[in-house]
Order: C-alpha cells, then structure tokens, then sequence
C-alpha cells in the first residue's frame, strides 16, 4: 500500500474542513480483482488527534455506471468490533460479496468505542465516513446520490440514528470531510438498538460469562451513555428521532434475542408506521443474538440485499 503521508496532490478542501491540521486523506489507490471488482482498503477518511485513525474499506462492481453504495456498520455493544470482520454467524466477506454480486457498491465503517469517546462521537464518526465518501464518489467510482445504510447490533443503532438524524445539524458532528449531506436513502436495521435505555442488563450463566472480555462484566449503554444529560439520551435513542422524512427501514431480529429484546425493533417500527415512515419488521423464529441457532441467515441476508437494490436501483 503507498505511504499515506499528506502531500502536495492532497486534494483542496479548505471549505470542507477545519481549518489547520488536515482532517481526513485522500483515497489510497485500489487493487483490481480478477472479476473487475475494485478493493480500496484503509481510507482514512477522519483523522481525530489522539485517536487512531478512523478507516473504511470499499469494494466497486464493475458495473457500466457508477453503482449505488451501501454502507455497512458493524456491532460489539459500542466496545468493541472492527470493521473488516463479520458476526460469526456469517461466512467472512459473506455479506460484502453478497452486495457486490447484486451491483451495489460497499464501504465498510471503523468508529470509536464507547471508551475512546461517549455518545454522539459514534454517530459523528459514521456521519463523516458518508460525507467523506460523497465528497470523493467521482474518484471512487460510485453513484453518490443513490446510499443505503446497514447495520447489526451497535451498528444497527448508529445505521438508524444516521436516517433519522439527517436534519439535526448539532448532531453532525466536525470530523473529516464537513460540508456534503450524511442522510441516506434506506436503511437495513438487524437487531439493533432501538432505546438504549430500555435495554436490559444481560445476565448469562458463569460458564458463558467467562467467554466475555472483563469490560462486558459493565453495562453498555452506561459506557456509552456516561455522564450523558437527558437530551443526550434522547438524541442516542431511534425510537426517539422518528419523524415523517426518514427513509423506508428494513428491520431484522431473532425473536429469542437475549442481548437486544425483540421488543427493541417492535418498538421502532410502531413508532415509524405511526409517523407514516414505508417499514418491514421480519422477525427470525427463535433465532438469538447474531441470529445465533437460526439455519436461516443467508436467506437473511439475501432478503436484505433484494431489500437495498430495490430501493437503490432505479427501476426502468
């Protein structure tokens, strides 16, 4: 990969970003597979001083047109997680070459955890990661005007409060690229959280226990949420920011979920139907979180993906 350093081809975006120290990198060059298929990997599209680097990764199809992008946003309670990995419940890449191989275009999220930075650094840093990619579609090769947002766990709450807060500017955050839009057209919700407050402590017997990282011993959304004022848990709950303009929402959840209760996604879909928002919760029978003993996740995850190229794909 070539050095990342600044140089003097560093694109102008003196309106788009702080002024001072540059706030993002220009797109690193991308390797071609042998299906035409275009991999950029380690974007940096947000330097945060103090942080490491937030990166994202794209894969193009070689379609006639630049494509429509689909973002992709992934969980591990706020703590956790790492944007090139996949549930386990899922075979690794399954989910990007899926999205390929239907012609639409996909980006891959880093953000902060909960411990690095408190509610809303997340939702400002996936925000960034859509400007930066509008503001560089031409180089990269995609359809700007045409973007879907998915995500599972933690990352179904921030996909959610992305559409949903596309009209609040205190909610934009400042990092990387600032200036293009952050709202999306469509959004592919899997078991996400819908209120944070509302979500249980999650007890497991000690042999389970065991299996988790000391800092899954605390709560969450406390990490998440701390120190935080009322009206920053409001802004941290979807059930909470639904109004009549959000986009159509694909709600996904296992009904025997013991990390994020059914009821989560049940209440967000009642308060998008009742705001008139186009919703569709599809419940997957006695599936867990990850859609852990479910036989069904790839018909999930093709149902997903039918679900982002009908919506993104125009229809001649």
């Amino acid at each position: 990969m070539p050095d990342q350093q600044t140089s003097s081809d560093e694109p102008d975006d003196s309106e788009d970003q702080w002024s001072g120290p540059v706030q993002h990198l220009p797109p690193v060059p991308p390797w071609t597979r042998a299906d035409g298929v275009r991999r950029f990997s380690g974007i940096s599209y947000a330097l945060v001083s103090g942080y490491r680097p937030l990166q994202l990764d794209l894969w193009v199809p070689p379609n006639p047109t630049p494509p429509p992008l689909v973002v992709w946003v992934h969980g591990g309670a706020w703590l956790s997680g790492d944007r090139r990995y996949l549930p386990e419940t899922l075979r690794p890449e399954q989910l990007f070459d899926a999205l390929v191989a239907a012609g639409l275009a996909v980006a891959t999220v880093d953000y902060r955890h909960a411990r690095e930075a408190p509610f809303p650094a997340q939702l400002h840093d996936v925000k960034a990661a859509v400007r930066y990619l509008r503001a560089h579609a031409d180089e990269l090769g995609i359809d700007a005007s045409r973007v879907g947002i998915w995500g599972e766990s933690a990352g179904g709450h921030l996909a959610a409060l992305v559409a949903l807060t596309a009209g609040r500017p205190d909610l934009e955050g400042h990092l990387g690229v600032v200036g293009p839009a952050s709202g999306v057209d469509v959004v592919v919700d899997w078991y996400g959280v819908a209120d944070p407050d509302g979500i249980p402590r999650l007890v497991l017997p000690p042999e389970a226990q065991a299996l988790l990282p000391p800092s899954f011993a605390e709560h969450p959304p406390e990490i998440l949420l701390a120190g935080a004022d009322p009206a920053t848990h409001a802004d941290a709950a979807p059930v909470r920011q639904v109004h009549p303009d959000a986009p159509p929402f694909l709600l996904v959840h296992g009904t025997a979920d013991r990390v994020v209760p059914f009821g989560q996604s049940e209440a967000l879909r009642d308060a998008l139907a009742a705001a008139g928002v186009p919703v569709r919760l599809v419940p997957v029978a006695g599936a867990d979180h990850i859609f852990n003993g479910s036989d069904e996740v790839d018909a999930v995850v093709e149902l997903s993906v039918r679900y982002l190229v009908a919506a993104l794909t125009p229809t001649s």
